[in-house]
């Protein structure tokens, strides 16, 4: 393995503060809601930046960017998709879903929430939901642990086998001791890493290509269309590509951070600091795959590692175009951006096994120094499986991204409006829409069907939640005493 020094220093001193930051984390958690929601007390810059973070995982450095070198400019439409959902969901998800769930007994999780929400004293709801957490998490965290073996197998030269757990390994330690103040912090830091390199990274291409105007004309060069806003795939790929909006209102990992706010009225502001980090970060991934194509059309002997795969053009062109002291830290964002989303889904994979399993049925009166280690168990299994499903050297980030998102996105994201702005809905309406969604998206998937599971599965599961609710019996007076509640404090909040 023949690694330069400045590369090796950039990475150990990143990964270091990480977990440095993990074992702060590890003496501010006393409870087992310090580990799973940081005590409700993230203020409004380190919720946006968190969010954004656990939201734009290692797809955002790879997957994207590899998207657009390979297609060409109709891949920005998910891009487009992606704003429109985020912000929709900062503006109408985020403010309502942090009162609810402090009004719903406190709720720490997302099938905990829908618990208390619908009055379901058979757990019916929190076991379906935390298997479909467990289920759709485990795809989303080996998408994380791919991209982080694929950097490290460029970097450093080492079998992908081996790379598998080189990637994971920071990220896991510092989840498992330091929880959600661990994850939430070091989102923070790894939000602006990711901003500095997706925003210096296209500006370098560009300028090293003469300009807008001669990257343009080599693009059209090497392929007129890649110029085509619609592509090969017509309006179906158009709309399966905004459909990845949908998914936002269904993200556990995101939501999460929406229930840890401090208070509603940190919403706001941090969503106006959110939706700007992320448009210059989406920004800056679709011009570093689009732009590569003019640069390596301009270069072509050094093309051949982007050829055999595109989710490396970002890498490739980091190595090929900076000193190897900024190289190491452009670098760096790409392991920032796996460590950020993936110790967040592996934190609400543990909080799901170890609240609404391990306290929901097994040991109800555990203290709380015993499920912040069941916790911590609960992560390093998690960890173990997601690389156990990684370990196909020829799986693709953005693939495993997309399932995932999809079926999040159908179980969860119609199920979450409705309960927050319907007081008829009921707990069998919920029941149906998180089966419906998730089954819809897993048959979709092999029809081999060019439109995005993401769309049938979230029509199938609001129509399912409608019906059946409307078939069924109103909610208890309670719960729609608890929903007119929560809208009188949301309206007297100014939200």
């Amino acid at each position: 393995m023949n690694v330069s020094t400045p590369l090796f220093v950039t990475f150990a001193g990143y990964l270091l503060l990480m977990v440095a930051i993990g074992f702060w984390a590890w003496y501010r958690t006393k409870t087992f809601d310090d580990y799973i929601l940081g005590g409700r007390s993230l203020g409004s810059y380190v919720t946006a930046l968190s969010a954004g973070a656990s939201d734009m995982s290692g797809w955002l450095l790879m997957g994207l960017p590899g998207a657009l070198y390979l297609t060409g400019a109709s891949e920005a439409w998910i891009a487009i998709g992606l704003v429109m959902g985020a912000y929709l969901n900062w503006r109408f998800v985020a403010g309502p879903l942090r009162l609810y769930t402090e009004r719903t007994h406190n709720a720490l999780t997302l099938p905990d929430y829908f618990t208390h929400r619908f009055e379901d004293r058979q757990k019916l709801l929190r076991v379906i939901s935390a298997l479909v957490i467990l289920v759709f998490f485990a795809v989303y965290c080996a998408s994380g642990i791919v991209a982080g073996a694929r950097l490290f197998e460029s970097v450093f030269g080492i079998p992908y086998a081996q790379a598998l757990w080189y990637g994971a390994a920071a990220t896991i330690l510092y989840t498992l001791f330091g929880g959600f103040l661990a994850v939430s912090w070091t989102d923070m830091v790894q939000a602006t890493l990711m901003i500095f390199a997706l925003l210096l990274v296209p500006i370098i291409v560009v300028v090293s290509n003469g300009g807008v105007g001669p990257s343009l004309a080599l693009i059209e060069q090497v392929d007129p269309g890649h110029l085509d806003w619609i592509g090969a795939g017509g309006i179906v790929a158009v709309i399966s590509a905004l459909a990845w909006g949908f998914g936002y209102f269904g993200q556990p990992h995101i939501l999460a951070r929406f229930m840890a706010a401090d208070s509603v009225r940190t919403i706001p502001h941090a969503r106006r600091i959110g939706m700007t980090w992320m448009i210059l970060c989406l920004g800056g991934a679709l011009a570093t795959g689009f732009f590569g194509v003019a640069y390596f059309s301009a270069n072509p002997g050094q093309a051949g590692p982007v050829d055999a795969n595109p989710e490396r053009v970002f890498i490739v062109l980091s190595e090929l175009l900076f000193n190897p002291w900024i190289a190491g830290i452009l670098l760096s964002a790409i392991l920032a951006a796996v460590m950020s989303t993936l110790s967040c889904q592996l934190l609400v994979c543990s909080s799901a096994l170890t609240e609404d399993f391990y306290r929901g049925f097994l040991r109800p009166k555990a203290g709380h120094r015993e499920l912040v280690w069941i916790g911590r168990l609960m992560v390093l299994s998690i960890a173990l499986l997601a690389i156990w499903i990684a370990r196909d050297p020829d799986s693709r980030v953005l693939g495993l991204v997309s399932y995932a998102w999809a079926g999040f996105g159908a179980a969860f994201g119609p199920v979450v409006v409705l309960s927050l702005f319907w007081q008829r809905m009921n707990r069998n309406g919920a029941i149906a829409g998180i089966a419906a969604g998730a089954v819809t998206v897993v048959l979709w998937k092999f029809t081999g069907n060019a439109l995005y599971e993401m769309v049938p599965g979230v029509i199938v599961a609001t129509v399912a939640i409608v019906v059946v609710s409307l078939m069924g019996r109103a909610p208890s007076q309670a719960v729609q005493a608890t929903h007119q509640q929560v809208r009188l404090a949301l309206k007297e909040s100014g939200y």
